[in-house]
């Protein structure tokens, strides 16, 4: 087939997507979702590519954990939902209502992906601190588990806000009202912080003491102190 015979057949695909503007349309969003995912991939690969050759410098060695922990996988699965909020100016023939639920569905996942990114930054974080001489006596475990906790409240909010186009203050607002039943279904959730942060600040409690209580089968070592349980290694 010569130049002029591919240019011609090229002319009469166009011509076919010009009569046929929905097929146009559902082409181009094909092409941008393949694209965003081979970004998606590209992304992932460089980032843990060039994070695992800077976590081979003894003084960049923390970045092994933020590796082990998918820190960057995570981050880089932000890569696609971006993309296509972008791309969806290019996109021909596409309503304003489509552009506006698809932004939106591509906004949500966004976030969803920002706030497990987070989610995992705190556990690496919280494995560093581990590895010092403070973790043997501040425990600050159940404060990463408290913060992770309201972090998933807010952005299920987001999301929930996002995808249904409503502001998050509405509801926010809605949530003042159901303040008391929130209040009730987190109850053991609060009580365990409070004991947490008492045991924490007048170090009642440490990493590697002994504890007997009969009532309840412990006798042995401390092991861990989480937001909701204190756990406790017994000897025979």
């Amino acid at each position: 087939m010569d130049i002029e015979s591919l240019w011609l057949r090229t002319q009469e695909l166009w011509g076919m997507l010009d009569q046929h503007p929905w097929v146009r349309t559902g082409l181009a969003l094909f092409l941008l979702l393949t694209t965003a995912l081979v970004l998606g991939r590209v992304a992932r690969f460089l980032i843990l590519y060039a994070m695992k050759m800077l976590g081979r410098q003894p003084a960049l060695h923390w970045l092994n954990d933020f590796r082990h922990n998918k820190v960057f996988h995570r981050l880089a699965q932000i890569v696609p939902s971006v993309v296509i909020q972008f791309g969806l100016s290019l996109v021909p023939g596409l309503s304003a209502t489509g552009k506006g639920v698809i932004a939106n569905i591509a906004l949500a996942f966004t976030v969803l992906f920002m706030t497990l990114t987070i989610g995992t930054l705190l556990n690496a974080l919280l494995d560093i601190y581990a590895r010092t001489e403070h973790a043997r006596t501040r425990s600050i475990k159940g404060y990463v588990q408290l913060a992770k906790m309201i972090l998933y409240i807010f952005a299920a909010i987001i999301i929930v806000a996002t995808l249904i186009d409503r502001s998050p203050l509405l509801l926010l607002s809605g949530l003042g009202a159901m303040s008391a039943v929130i209040l009730l279904v987190y109850k053991d959730t609060l009580l365990s912080f409070v004991a947490s942060v008492q045991l924490t600040s007048n170090d009642m409690l440490r990493v590697g003491d002994w504890i007997e209580m009969p009532q309840v089968g412990a006798d042995g070592d401390v092991v861990d102190i989480t937001l909701h349980t204190v756990k406790v290694q017994n000897h025979p």
